[in-house]
Order: C-alpha cells, then sequence, then structure tokens
C-alpha cells in the first residue's frame, strides 16, 4: 500500500497544522493510501541554535494524541540531532525518507524547507523526489481573514496571558499535565485549598495570573480557578502552579490531572494583608463560576 507523509515539528498540532493533515488524510483516501506524519521529539531549532531553550505548546505525548484524533494512520516521532541537520535535502530524502522510512509521496506544507540549511525548495524537492522516486505534493496554504497562524504567535500570546487569542488560533483550550504535589498548603487556611502542580520544565505556561481553567480529575471534569506566579503577598520567589478546584474536597496528591485554560481573571498582584487576597479569591471564584455559565 502506498504511504502518503508530511514532515514538521508541528508544535501545538494548531489550525493550521490541521488543515495541512486533513489534506493527507483526505488525499490517502483518494489514493488508498496509509497516511503518515513524521515529526520530532525535540525541536530542531535547538540543534541548530544550542543556545536556544524551547518552551512546547505540546509533549510528545499530547502531540501523538492530537495527531491520533485527527484520523492520521501512523506517527513517527525521530529525535532531531545534528547528524540529521547535516544532512542536505537531498540525503534526508534519499537516505531517511526513501530508503529508512519507504515514504512514496511527501505532501509540503507551502512555506515549508528541509535539509542542511534549509537553501533549497519546492522545485528541487519535486527534482530529487524524480531522481529518488517520491512524489511531492505541495499543500494548500491556510488562509482565513489572512492572519497567519504559527506556534511562534500562539506562544507569544500564551506569555501575554491573552489565552483567547491562543486557543482560537490552536482550535482547542491550551492544557497543561502534571502530577499533584505537596505545597505550603496556605490556601486552606484561607478557605480556598490548592492542589499544587508539578509539570514539565520545558512546557510553555502562560504569563503569571489567575485564570478560570476546567480540571480533569479522577475521569471528571471540574471548574477551577488556578495562579502561576510567585506568591507575593507572601513574599515566596518560587514560582508556581496552584488551582483551587471548586466544589471538589478529594485528596489528590500524586495524581496526574489536566488543566484546560479558559480565561484569564486578572494579574498576579501582592496583596497588603491575607484579608485583602481573601476578598479576591472570592470575586475570582465568583468571575469564574460566571464566565463557566455564560460558555
Amino acid at each position: 500500500m502506498l504511504k502518503i507523509a508530511t514532515i514538521g515539528f508541528f508544535d501545538g498540532v494548531h489550525r493550521g497544522h490541521r488543515f495541512l493533515i486533513n489534506q493527507i488524510i483526505d488525499l490517502s483516501e483518494k489514493r488508498g493510501a496509509t497516511s503518515t506524519v513524521i515529526t520530532f521529539s525535540n525541536s530542531p531549532r535547538s540543534v541548530v541554535d544550542t543556545s536556544y531553550t524551547p518552551k512546547y505548546l505540546t509533549t510528545s505525548k499530547e502531540k501523538e494524541r492530537l495527531l491520533y484524533g485527527l484520523g492520521i494512520d501512523n506517527i513517527i516521532i525521530k529525535t532531531f540531532t545534528p547528524k540529521l541537520m547535516n544532512l542536505t535535502a537531498y540525503q534526508f530524502m534519499e537516505q531517511i525518507l526513501k530508503q529508512e522510512l519507504n515514504i512514496d509521496i511527501l505532501v509540503i506544507g507551502y512555506d515549508h524547507r528541509f535539509g542542511h540549511n534549509r537553501s533549497e525548495g519546492f522545485d528541487d524537492y519535486v527534482r530529487y523526489g524524480k531522481e529518488i522516486g517520491i512524489e511531492i505534493v505541495k499543500a494548500e496554504a491556510y488562509k482565513e481573514n489572512n492572519t497567519p497562524i504559527s506556534s511562534s504567535i500562539i506562544r507569544d500570546a500564551l506569555s501575554r496571558g491573552d489565552i483567547k487569542m491562543a486557543n482560537d488560533n490552536l482550535g482547542y483550550d491550551y492544557s497543561i499535565e502534571g502530577t499533584v504535589i505537596n505545597g505550603f498548603k496556605i490556601g486552606r487556611t484561607i478557605g480556598f485549598p490548592t492542589a499544587n502542580i508539578n509539570t514539565v520544565a520545558n512546557k510553555m505556561l502562560p504569563k503569571d495570573g489567575a485564570y478560570v481553567v476546567r480540571v480533569h480529575v479522577n475521569n471528571n471534569i471540574f471548574t477551577g480557578m488556578l495562579n502561576i506566579g510567585h506568591r507575593p503577598t507572601f513574599d515566596n520567589g518560587e514560582r508556581s502552579i496552584e488551582v483551587h478546584i471548586l466544589d471538589f474536597k478529594d485528596c489528590i496528591y500524586d495524581k496526574q490531572i489536566t488543566i484546560d485554560f479558559i480565561a484569564k481573571i486578572r494579574d498576579e498582584k501582592k496583596f497588603q494583608s491575607v484579608e485583602e487576597l481573601t476578598q479576591q479569591l472570592k470575586k475570582d471564584e465568583e468571575f469564574a463560576r460566571n464566565y463557566i455559565l455564560k460558555k
């Protein structure tokens, strides 16, 4: 059976990526082929520029889940290495795509380039493909209101706390996964117990502040109010992620939970007293409950 593939990092699997993936799936159905996505467990940019420290929108596990959810038949996740980086486009197509992965048809994003220094373009890939035995197809560009979508634009939105823009570009609610760990237990003393979350170090977090979230725990979904920051009211320098789950009292230490970001409530702020903080948390809870009711 023919094997149709596309290649890219696909961080976030955003709406632009989804438009490309859907073209792969449609073409596979028309040609009676299997659809394959070739991606990487690490950012190619971090290998090209060793000073670059990536913050990922999706872990490899999240990326796989999102891609399979779109209907892709196969996902191949490779590690991007210096050896891979130094291959020319021709060498990559011949050694990796044809000889190693047995790809018959390669669908290329309208602006995608690969190979050492990315010096070649689509016409070169077509010529190489004819020599190697890979058909090259150019994907249609994603267009909506002439507004570009990219992983970097989404990361920028998250860094500003613009959850609406990030989610609109992704096509789903941005999420993090993590384990509930012991915290300072301050929240329970003021009526707002929180679950402290330990997530992967290279996962992108939104700007410090308070957010309306959806919490997936114990196969149930709850509304929550989450804070990312340094607890300035208590002069604590460590950055933490803690969520107060509404109408929830179970002990969930060491549990894996998933948190979807729905909306921003406010920036992080240092309050003059615990009483002032408590009053603000009550307002935050009211905001969260009303926001979810309106969705």
